[in-house]
Order: C-alpha cells, then structure tokens, then sequence
C-alpha cells in the first residue's frame, strides 16, 4: 500500500472514531504538529474516544514503555489525538513502538514547553498517559510517521531504562479498577461538575460539540473519563492539567476538575458580559471598529489601562487644575468635557469635540510672566544691539520708565514707521529681551481674510483660532509682545476686512473682552504690547 492510500485509509478510519474530519493544524490551536525535528500530541486536539471500549489493561500493558515527549498540555486518557513525526530521533520512537506487541508508548509532559525539543529524560514530568497506536502511514524514505492514538491509562515512571532517545522507561500502570470508588461520596462531585458545564454551554457555544460527543457515547457511571474529559476541555494552564492527570484518586481528581470548571466559568461569562457591552456600543458606521473596541473592554476589565475617551477627559481636567478660568470659559469647557464623556472614540465629532477642548484648555488663563522694568538694564540692551536710532531709543525708555511708574506697561502700542532693512522688527525683539517677555511676530502684509485674525467659526472643516489666539498658546502666557509687522500693507477683499478686525484686537476699550471665532469664548487682551511697523505712514489704513 503506498504512503498516500495508508494516510488516506488512516483519514477516513479517524473520521468513523470522531464523527469529524481531522485537521491538520499547529499547537496555537491546531490538531496536527510537526516540525523538522519532531512533533508533538496537543491535548487540545484530542477527541473523545467512539467504538473503542476500555480494554482490560492489567495483563496487555507493558512494564516498560518509550516515552514521547510533549510540548503544550498534557495528553489524557479517553481521549484521540492525531500525530505527525518528521526525523529523528522522533521517527526512531514511533518506529520502537511500531515494533512492540501491543503498539504502545508513553506520551508525557515535558518541563519545557518547546517539549518536541526534549532529548534527555531529566526534563520529563513523573506521570504520563499510556498510548495505542490505531493506526499508522509511515514513508520510511524521508522518516516521517502520521498516526492516531487512543489514550488509554495513566502511568508513572518509575525508573529510566535507557536516557537518550528513543527514551525507555519503567513504569507502573494506575487505572481505575485500582483506585476504589465509594459512589455516594463521589455523586456530589460528578453532579457538580455536570452542573458547571451545563452553566459554560449557556455561554459559550463552542464546547458543545465536545460535550455532545461525550454524553453520548458515556455514562455518569464512568467519573473518572468525565474528569479527565472535562480537564482537557478547559483553558486551563499546563501545570493545573498536569496536577489532574496526577492525582489518582478520583473524589481529588473531580474537586480539582470542577475548580478548573469555575474557573473557566467565571472567564466566559466575563468574555460574554465583554462582547454584549461592546455590541450595544456599535452603530452602523462603527462596525469595523468591533475588535478595537473588545479590546479595551477587557483591558479595562483586567485593570490595565484607561480608554482613549476617559484618558483624554482626564487629561483635559488636569490642566484646568493649572489655570485660572473666568466663569465663561469654565462653563464652556466643562459642557464640552461633558459631550466628549460620552461621544463615540470613532465618530467624526469626538474629533472636532476633543480638538475644540485642546484649544480651550491650552490657552494661557490667567497665567502672566512677571515684567523687569530696569530702566539701566533695558537702555544696556538697547544699546548692544543696535548703533545710532538714539531717538527711537529714548522714546523706547521713556515709554518703559512711565510703565515702572504705573506698574505696568499693558495695555499699549507702539508704532515704528522708517524703510525696510532699519531694524524696527529687531528694536520689538529687544525691548521683549529688556521687559523679560515672551516674543511672537507675524506679518499682516498681503493679508484679506479676516478669519487670519479672529478665526474661522467651528462650523468648517478645518477651522483654526486666528493668530492672536495661535500667539498665546504657543508663548503660554498672556502678556507677551507681539508684532504686526507691515500693517501698512493690510488689505481686504470679499472674504473682510483684515484692519477692521484689528481694530477689536488693538483697541484698549474692546480688546479686553476680544472674541475669536473658534473659541468662542471672550478673552483679554489687555495685558498684551503691540508692536506695529510700517513703511509709510498714509498707507495706513483708518479706522
């Protein structure tokens, strides 16, 4: 018979065991594993056993058995799984067991999970589960062996024959007709356990296969195959299963099942209340988002991390913390915190929404740099950046001198006219360096929107504050110098007059309310000095 008719034949006989048809898959959830060097059973993959009634074993099982190491969870009696064998030395093992009366070895859990990498016998766990080779397609060729086991008992090494593969051992079998039942102590645990798994079916669809597949073909009469079928159910870590296929007593090994089932419980109904939460959550529109949003649902069940709506809310109130807020401004941005709790992450107006609140709340409110009016200091300055312009400069320290004597020099604006190139621009960067100010320039020449002033209005794509309102974020005071340079160049068009809405922004009567159209919210001004040049003078446009 060729290699492909025998693994054919060996399909089609798994598919009358299982009802299924195998699949070759990879230990992250597959049936089938194989690599170059070996493979390994995984115990999630294993199938209840169907038409192949417990054997009498005290007589047919061997005292010694050759051990196949295996990586992932343990490999438990009652069970099917397919193997697949590629190389040395892992081919030599199931060829030994091809060999023996019976077709049996010893499947056992190694200490390292990358267990088809075991070699040596030291790293193998003390019990293991005692396989029947049904059957077998070997391709002598190129080594390679695809098989189905049928676990049949458990066993414990008792001494190691030979410590390099192919590993021989010897062991003592344990069975259940070795281990007394008392059936009255036992039915609590089985009907317990028979509960919780009924509780998992209510919510988890996934294992019902598996339990229909094993009330069908069992009876409760058998509670030692119900625990182990139960244990490799689960999801549970390696070491919990190890423990179960340990403990032969069967009252023990029920209590540690049904722990294990609570534990599972408790996962799925989380998993459920996750997946309902996040569905009432999704509109039409947001539906690709569905993974995204299952994700932070369990990160914030597990404690680890805000979600992006709640982080960036917090963020925000921790920077009104910082700030002094009018009354206006306070109520403003604790409504919009208000509409940003509860918008959708996804949605369109989150994004206006929290870009909106960025501004709001990054705007220096009430936070002013302290001036240093030192008439020396200032005119020392004055004077090691520029030569000559001793007219300017006096005009400059008398304005500051009046300033020390009021206490403050906001509130005012100084014009410096003369032709390009004389330095005006560099005079407003000295006398910010004199007065211990932040310093911004912007040009005005050219410009015939408005909005470059007081803003666009939230209602357009893209709207931004104006300049004056950029200049106070990025400086984060609000009583810096800023510069309008070449206000004689200003000009208008259909879309407003640039100078009129100057006049609001350098006005001591208005501009200490002034308000820009995106904020939306009045701010003051009056603590700014303007700083204006200009080529000429009857260029200017009048109020």
């Amino acid at each position: 018979m060729s290699d492909d008719s025998k693994k054919n034949e060996l399909s089609g006989e798994a598919n009358q065991e299982t009802g299924e048809t195998p699949v070759e898959e990879d230990q992250d959830g597959t049936q089938d594993q194989s690599n170059g060097d070996g493979a390994a059973a995984n115990a999630e993959d294993a199938v209840e056993v169907s038409g192949h009634p417990p054997a009498k074993i005290d007589d047919i099982l061997p005292d010694q058995l050759v051990l196949y190491p295996l990586g992932g969870r343990p490999f438990f009696p009652g069970m099917l799984t397919p193997i697949q064998v590629e190389g040395s030395p892992y081919y030599d093992t199931i060829r030994y067991a091809l060999d023996t009366p019976g077709k049996m070895f010893g499947i056992i859990l190694s200490h390292a999970e990358d267990g088809d990498k075991v070699f040596n016998a030291e790293q193998l766990f003390k019990f293991g589960t005692v396989a029947r080779i049904m059957e077998a397609a070997v391709n002598e060729e190129n080594k390679q062996v695809k098989l189905l086991a049928e676990g049949i008992s458990r066993f414990e090494i008792v001494e190691i024959v030979k410590g390099e593969p192919p590993i021989v051992a010897r062991v003592v079998h344990h069975d259940k007709a070795s281990h007394k039942m008392d059936v009255e102590v036992i039915k609590p645990y089985t009907l317990a356990v028979i509960s919780a798994l009924k509780d998992i079916l209510k919510y988890d669809s996934l294992y019902q296969e598996q339990v229909k597949m094993f009330l069908s073909r069992h009876n409760f009469g058998e509670p030692d195959r119900l625990a182990d079928f139960v244990a490799s159910m689960t999801s549970s870590k390696r070491e919990e299963l190890q423990e179960v296929l340990e403990t032969l007593d069967i009252r023990e090994r029920l209590e540690k099942v049904l722990v294990l089932l609570k534990k599972e419980l408790e996962m799925v109904k989380v998993q459920d209340k996750i997946s309902k939460q996040v569905e009432e959550g999704i509109s039409e529109h947001q539906r690709h988002f569905f993974l995204r949003e299952q994700l932070k649902e369990i990160q914030k069940e597990l404690g680890i991390t805000k979600d992006d709506r709640t982080a960036d809310v917090d963020q925000y109130r921790a920077r009104l913390e910082k700030l002094t807020l009018t009354e206006e401004a306070e109520k403003k941005i604790n409504d919009e915190l208000g509409k940003l709790s509860v918008l959708e992450t996804g949605s369109s107006e989150y994004g206006v929404t929290r870009n909106y609140v960025d501004w709001l709340t990054s705007l220096p409110w009430g936070v002013h740099s302290k001036d240093k009016l030192d008439i020396r200091r200032a005119r020392q300055i004055l004077n090691r950046d520029h030569e000559g312009l001793d007219d300017v400069k006096e005009r400059i320290l008398e304005f500051l001198a009046v300033g020390k004597l009021k206490g403050e020099i906001g509130g005012s604006i100084i014009l410096l006219v003369g032709p390009p190139g004389v330095g005006k621009t560099s005079i407003g960067r000295s006398v910010a360096q004199a007065v211990g100010r932040e310093f911004f320039r912007f040009s005005v020449g050219g410009m015939r929107d408005e909005a470059e002033i007081k803003g666009h209005r939230r209602t357009y794509v893209g709207a931004m504050p104006g300049k004056v309102m950029q200049a106070l974020r990025l400086k984060k005071v609000a009583n810096p110098i800023i510069m309008l340079d070449e206000v004689d160049k200003i000009g208008a068009s259909y879309q407003g007059d640039p100078a009129s809405a100057l006049l609001e922004v350098l006005d001591p009567e208005q501009n200490n309310e002034f308000l820009d159209h995106y904020v939306d919210v009045r701010f003051d001004l009056s603590k700014i000095l303007f700083i204006c040049t200009a080529n000429q003078l009857d260029t200017i446009p009048r109020p």
